[in-house]
């Protein structure tokens, strides 16, 4: 009987002592994949899972103008950008606002679309609009923020929920410590923003410098959001 390889033990591979491989792994094979695929840049949309298509309680579809806005993002990095510095919608790839986005993308390029599911009990699948070769399935959650911030040139907010909440306060939280670059952060839909957050509130303690509300704007309409999100994305320098 020849002795088992260790990198092929997939007994040790799945103990606690091999974490450090496996979360090693969430790094290497996902930037492997974006290098071979070209994806270099990506607008991330953020919001719920739980976002049915229709109006809901507040009289917003909010799944319609995450779509609406993301045909819109795909049809004009499309017409304006070479291969290198065009602009990907990538989501936590699951159904609601993130099949939403897809769900525009593909309504001009279905390889526009990047996918990083994650392994949870409910709630998360990954939704049809994402090609197996854009399709990441993650376990460990930092790992997966990590891609979703390391190659986003934007990023647009719709409501969500704690997951959501999650993933705006670690964006604002880099970009206020100068970790990441400053990106055009957008909350989409103001009046649920604003009373969920007060961040004038945060300001007025001496919580948060009076500039970090800055670091992000509100909008309303598909049309303002696509305009900022237009007249600011900038592609990564090349390498």
């Amino acid at each position: 009987m020849r002795p088992l390889k260790a990198y092929k033990n997939n007994e040790f591979l799945m103990s606690e002592e091999a974490r450090g491989v496996r979360i090693l792994c969430e790094y290497l094979e996902p930037d492997l994949r974006f290098r071979k695929t070209g994806v270099r840049n990506t607008v991330a949309f953020f919001g719920s899972a739980r976002l049915k298509p229709g109006v809901g309680p507040d009289g917003r579809d909010w799944y319609m103008e995450a779509a609406r806005l993301a045909e819109r993002l795909a049809a004009w990095t499309m017409a304006q950008h070479t291969l290198q510095e065009r602009f990907y919608i990538c989501t936590g790839g699951g159904p609601g606002v993130m099949e939403a986005a897809h769900t525009g993308g593909a309504r001009v390029d279905a390889h526009l679309n990047v996918g990083l599911n994650i392994s949870l009990p409910f709630e998360q699948h990954l939704n049809p609009y994402v090609d197996v070769e854009r399709a990441f399935q993650f376990h460990y959650f930092f790992m997966r923020k990590f891609w979703l911030v390391k190659l986003a040139r934007g990023a647009v907010f719709f409501p969500g929920g704690f997951g959501t909440l999650d993933e705006l306060f670690e964006l604002l939280t880099l970009t206020q410590t100068g970790k990441v670059s400053r990106l055009p952060i957008i909350l989409y839909g103001r009046a649920f923003w604003e009373g969920l957050i007060d961040f004038g509130s945060l300001a007025e303690r001496g919580l948060i410098s009076p500039d970090d509300v800055d670091l992000f704007r509100y909008c309303d309409d598909v049309d303002s959001a696509f305009a900022i999100l237009r007249d600011e994305l900038r592609p990564h320098p090349a390498d």
